[in-house]
């Protein structure tokens, strides 16, 4: 029996793949402890792993902020500092070695568990739940013009924030140590080397299990009619202008519209449902996406991959440059397309031509069969005993 630490930031397309990895070796007789945060709670301590909050470590986010944070690379990295500056005043870094664990296993983006690995000298594994990026693929994350203003603006700011580590033992003088991994790092990326731009880039190092899920908790019925479901994702969501246009480009179609609007957006706003429709705050995409025909995504990349896994096509309105690469990727091998403007007309012409046009469908059944045949949380598992055994 091993050992073994996960890391993941607040995020559920972040968190969400890492779970049936963590089922899968605990069903193995390995003791997992995992740090996350509670809302997430429930769902990590159904695998048998140990929870172990980290809420009180986040630094305080505005509102204007946290919806910033996936552009502003500044205030990632500020978020980032912080929070590991934040856990080891706690004692986290004595927590871990009292454990002693055999492997720790944190996301690209959770900077303070590759940290703690770093300093406490404990075997590594990053978590991917986008593309693998290396500088062959870097190319593909087009940045906006506030992406790169962020960043320009903000490198010496960046620098200094990391000196602040180093009193704590943490011997970090660049970015690139801790937000970059290269082909010596033992990464697990959660998608098929066939979806993977530039696969053959990438050393052994890298285990691309394809998707990692739980079986659908409810196999819903179809019926007759095709169905489209619509989802924002998680964290840009409350989009009411959006929805109703979705609402007023399907609502005569003969179409049954599945829409998830995200916790905040107050359904009364979007006027009246018709028939056809089903408007909730949360669904479990999984039972969904098993008996979809259409998804009208956000482009983020864990939505993209279930939707992929159950051979299902796209239309992709990405939101920042890493949904645009995914998005990129999917109409590059004919799963999807990009909207064309977020308008009723377009959104039901969209809807349409990817109904009736049946190459979508067999593009997306491809990419599927290469998702499947990667092995999932099984690989994922097998990859991380690999790490620990050598």
């Amino acid at each position: 029996m091993s050992k073994i630490v996960f890391f993941s930031i607040h995020a559920y397309g972040h968190t969400n793949p890492t779970l049936p990895v963590v089922k899968e070796l605990i069903s193995r007789g390995h003791k997992v402890w995992y740090y996350s945060f509670n809302e997430f709670k429930e769902k990590i301590e159904n695998t048998g792993a140990k929870f172990i909050e980290c809420d009180k470590y986040l630094p305080p986010l505005s509102d204007k902020d946290a919806k910033k944070i996936g552009k502003d690379f500044t205030l990632l990295v500020n978020m980032s500092v912080d929070t590991a500056i934040n856990m080891e005043k706690d004692n986290i870094g004595k927590q871990l070695q009292e454990f002693n664990p055999d492997c720790i296993v944190s996301d690209s983006v959770c900077t303070w568990g590759k940290l703690f690995a770093k300093k406490l000298d404990i075997p590594y594994v990053c978590s991917t739940t986008t593309f693998a990026f290396n500088q062959h693929t870097a190319k593909l994350m087009k940045q906006g013009f506030s992406e790169i203003f962020y960043m320009f603006t903000g490198m010496s700011k960046m620098i200094k924030k990391l000196q602040e580590l180093k009193p704590l033992g943490y011997n970090v003088d660049k970015l690139q140590e801790i937000f970059a991994n290269d082909n010596d790092t033992n990464t697990i990326v959660y998608t098929s080397k066939e979806f993977q731009p530039m696969a053959d880039t990438f050393s052994d190092k890298y285990a691309f299990i394809g998707t990692s899920i739980f079986e659908p908790t409810e196999h819903l019925q179809k019926g007759n009619q095709k169905i489209v479901y619509i989802s924002l994702g998680t964290v840009l969501n409350d989009n009411i202008a959006f929805y109703k246009e979705c609402i007023l480009a399907l609502k005569n179609s003969n179409l049954r519209v599945i829409m998830s609007v995200g916790q905040d957006t107050d359904i009364s706003k979007l006027g009246d449902i018709p028939q056809d429709f089903i408007i909730k705050n949360r669904v479990n995409q999984i039972d969904v996406l098993e008996i979809a025909d259409c998804f009208i995504t956000h482009s983020g990349f864990n939505s993209v991959s279930e939707s992929l896994y159950y051979g299902v096509p796209m239309i992709l309105y990405p939101q920042h440059s890493e949904e645009l690469a995914v998005t990129n990727r999917v109409i590059e091998l004919g799963a999807g397309i990009k909207l064309k403007r977020d308008n009723a007309n377009s959104i039901h012409d969209d809807v349409m031509k990817i109904l009736d046009n049946s190459s979508y469908k067999e593009s997306a059944e491809k990419i599927a069969q290469s998702l499947k045949k990667s092995g999932g949380a099984k690989s994922g598992a097998d990859f991380i005993e690999l790490v620990i055994n050598r």
